[in-house]
């Protein structure tokens, strides 16, 4: 699986968005199950992407890698 890392800023806060997977709901909840507690915040999954409290997008990106999938940083 691809994906693409990226920061955002929702209702005044920084999130950091993990998109672009092709991947049942399941697996996507599943993704945001492990990444969570890794990152020490909460955060949801929904709409085929994952959402973590927070900028943790570097974090994020090195924990993909080591879990195997292909990931890369978005945006600037």
């Amino acid at each position: 699986m691809k994906g693409q890392v990226r920061k955002k800023r929702r209702a005044e806060k920084t999130v950091t968005l993990v998109t672009g997977f092709d991947a049942s709901d399941a697996e996507i909840e599943a993704l945001a199950k492990i990444l969570k507690p890794k990152c020490g915040v909460g955060g949801t999954a929904k709409d085929g992407e994952v959402m973590v409290q927070g900028d943790f997008r570097d974090k994020i990106l090195v924990l993909l890698k080591e879990m195997g999938y292909k990931a890369k940083p978005a945006g600037g």
